[in-house]
């Protein structure tokens, strides 16, 4: 949909996300976001698991 982000477009998020949250913050919120996905991953893992299984045990 907007296409692929280059170097500039990121530098201009992690500037505004800067201002936005402060030095500070941006360890605790990158430390969340990453622990999210990887939930996420573990949760969609497990759900196509069943799914196989689903699929195999017809």
């Amino acid at each position: 949909m907007f296409g692929r982000l280059g170097p500039m477009e990121l530098i201009l998020i992690l500037a505004i996300a800067l201002v936005i949250f402060g030095p500070s913050k941006l360890p605790a919120i990158g430390s969340s976001m990453g622990k999210a996905i990887k939930e996420f991953r573990s949760h969609a893992n497990n759900v196509s698991g069943t799914e196989e299984e689903k699929t195999d045990g017809n």
